[in-house]
């Protein structure tokens, strides 16, 4: 059988991905090998699948986008059943009427009680048109600042788990405030007495991440990403022309590692060759590490370090070093 070897400077991770996906249907209908033909052929395709996750070690900006917005990445239900027990949903703003696309509740974390928040995608399309694809409305956020609130009062860590686009851009999202809704929910965290930890698992997209994301601590996956807006709007903007949206990618500085550099990320999590979807276990084993190392550093701090650490890490991004002034005055 032809090698499927190829050189990653001439192919995107988008194939790589479509080439893995036709391998292991092909595993699939072998199902266990039963003749030496069989075995032989189950052999080569399994190592044509090595290859090519091999060749998927080191994604360029462009790719980590694309695995970000990968539909079979978990979300934050798949989270909230892998890390947490006796989770119990809350739903509604007690304003207006439920979002979706915020999925929320009560839940227990290595016995510790905690409020988990996060924006959900759905798996279906039926799911997906109900949550608007993950961009929440006004009185998602709202929901959001409720539970986060209610988390202040009983003392309880607040986990949010981020991927969105951004918040949904509909004219009744507007009408109903959601410029407000937002900036409601920056004011508020700012200034909760408790623990908050971020996780950026797929997408992080402007106002409508940062949202859930003022946390004490920014935790990304390692494919993770976190921008002002998407790659596409970036290339429209600045060079009429979204079609160079892959170059986008590589200026914004939108990584996990860019942003780790940047102190905007604390850790980043290691995902499995060709994306967390490949192994999703090893995600959420790595997680559940890593959220128990910091919550107990948090848990130790009191409500006043909570919430000066939490305002200084935020005023602290972007600001630069200034120059020292030369002798003749020039800055």
């Amino acid at each position: 059988m032809k090698s499927t070897s190829t050189d990653k400077s001439k192919i995107s991770l988008r194939e790589l991905e479509s080439r893995i996906d036709h391998l292991d249907q092909r595993l699939a209908d072998i199902g266990d090998p039963i003749t030496p033909a069989q075995v032989i052929q189950r052999r080569q395709f399994e190592r044509d699948r090595a290859e090519l996750l091999h060749l998927c070690a080191h994604p360029d900006p462009a790719d980590r986008v694309f695995l970000a917005r990968h539909t079979g990445r978990p979300g934050v239900v798949d989270y909230v059943d892998h890390l947490f027990t006796d989770f119990f949903e809350q739903r509604g703003d007690r304003l207006f009427r439920e979002d979706p696309s915020i999925y929320g509740g009560i839940a227990r974390f290595h016995g510790q009680p905690v409020t988990v928040i996060g924006t959900r995608k759905g798996k279906t399309l039926d799911e997906n048109l109900a949550c608007h694809f993950g961009m929440p409305c006004p009185e998602g956020y709202r929901k959001a600042l409720r539970l986060m609130r209610q988390a202040a009062k009983f003392k309880r860590p607040i986990i949010t788990f981020i991927d969105t686009a951004g918040a949904y851009p509909g004219k009744e999202a507007e009408e109903n405030g959601q410029g407000e809704a937002i900036a409601k929910n920056l004011a508020v965290m700012s200034r909760l007495p408790v623990p908050i930890i971020a996780v950026f698992t797929g997408e992080g997209g402007s106002g409508g991440a940062l949202a859930l994301g003022v946390g004490n601590r920014v935790i990304m996956l390692e494919n993770a990403i976190y921008s002002i807006l998407s790659p596409e709007g970036f290339a429209s903007i600045l060079w009429k022309d979204p079609d160079r949206s892959d170059e986008a990618c590589s200026v914004m500085k939108l990584t996990a590692r860019d942003l780790k550099d940047l102190k905007v990320a604390d850790r980043i999590i290691h995902e499995p060759l060709g994306g967390a979807h490949r192994n999703p276990g090893a995600v959420y084993t790595a997680l559940d590490r890593v959220l128990a190392e910091e919550l107990k550093g948090l848990n130790k701090m009191s409500a006043s370090e909570l919430i000066n650490k939490r305002y200084a890490r935020f005023r602290a991004y972007g600001a630069t070093t200034p120059k020292t002034a030369s002798k003749k005055g020039d800055a």
